[in-house]
């Protein structure tokens, strides 16, 4: 067991709410560290679509997972927050009040004044079709989330599913792919109606095809796949020809140890108030798609808002003699200079 680290914040998930979560704090002098159970920065934006775009990010017009995701990390480098990837946290135990100390599975603890779980619904994995022997393929031409643009480039793509990610990388990978077929289950889309129109207007026009059925098999050897089976809705089977497969079924939340940290949950969300995103347990807050209030919008944009009352509400347990003077970035010398602006 190493020895605790000790800090002012511990923020669990390291997506863009933890991240601006870290500026917000930093600003008002508190340290943090950041625990994520995956093995890079940026949360789902980074993992699951780090090239597919965002267009609702205030100030921003157009920005993809990655490039909010390289911002936020710009931004808060005068703060020098350590990360801590590939690692979960398991335990969460009063010490104090406020106090708590954080183990997590690679045997880590920390121990701090205040947790902020940032951790969006939890632990994302994409659900895997049932398809025989499907695993075999994974990593090389089977593949859940596009990371590359570029890696499908003169590829013959079979998309499947019926969602946004599903109609977005189909019209997405279009222009650079060789060929793309879509397959759903049925001629109806759970996608935003501009997509599927514009995916209709393709098949209209003979760039791309689309299938309606399932798929019921693969071919090919070492990974490397051949083509597919289908089955049609009139039970008919047939072969589709194509060399890559992504299958866009939805994603599974696994809320994994957050259950057992002695928080209140409704329906697998923290609940909190909304005046600091705090929860049943005084000093640990819930900010992101992770927590739930009346009113709650699962957007970015409100999981920065609620990072910034947050912040607020901290500085009383991090610093309780230390009155609080808000000030703007703007106005601010003292501010200014913590960000390193001449």
């Amino acid at each position: 067991m190493s020895e605790a680290i000790k800090t002012d914040v511990l923020i669990i998930g390291a997506g863009p709410c933890g991240l601006f979560a870290v500026f917000e704090l930093g600003l008002l002098d508190m340290k943090a560290h950041l625990v994520d159970i995956l093995d890079k920065i940026g949360g789902q934006c980074a993992e699951l679509y780090p090239e597919k775009p965002i267009y609702d990010i205030p100030g921003i017009p157009y920005v993809t997972g990655q490039g909010i995701t390289d911002a936020l990390l710009e931004q808060i480098k005068p703060f020098k927050p350590t990360f801590h990837l590939n690692e979960m946290v398991e335990t969460i135990e009063k010490i104090g009040d406020p106090g708590f100390r954080i183990t997590t599975d690679a045997g880590q603890i920390f121990e701090c004044k205040v947790v902020v779980i940032s951790a969006g619904g939890g632990s994302f994995q994409p659900k895997r079709p049932p398809v025989p022997g499907i695993e075999a393929y994974e990593g090389t031409s089977v593949f859940y989330a596009v990371r590359k643009m570029e890696q499908f480039r003169d590829k013959e793509l079979l998309i499947v599913g019926g969602g946004d990610s599903a109609l977005d990388w189909t019209l997405n990978l279009h222009p650079i792919a060789k060929r793309v077929t879509l397959l759903h289950r049925r001629d109806d889309f759970r996608a935003a109606p501009h997509s599927v129109e514009q995916m209709r207007a393709l098949v209209r026009d003979g760039k791309m095809d689309l299938k309606i059925g399932q798929v019921t098999s693969l071919e090919g050897e070492g990974g490397q796949l051949t083509g597919a089976m289908m089955k049609g809705n009139d039970n008919a089977v047939s072969k589709i020809e194509c060399d890559t497969l992504l299958p866009f079924f939805g994603l599974t939340m696994k809320l994994g140890p957050v259950a057992n940290w002695g928080i209140k949950l409704e329906n697998n969300l923290v609940p909190v108030e909304t005046s600091a995103f705090e929860s049943s347990v005084p000093g640990i807050f819930a900010i992101g798609d992770i927590n739930t209030y009346p009113g709650k919008l699962k957007l970015i944009l409100s999981g920065f808002h609620e990072g910034a009352l947050m912040a607020q509400k901290a500085h009383r347990y991090v610093y309780p003699d230390k009155r609080l003077v808000f000030q703007y970035t703007t106005s601010s010398s003292s501010l200014q200079k913590k960000l390193g602006v001449n």
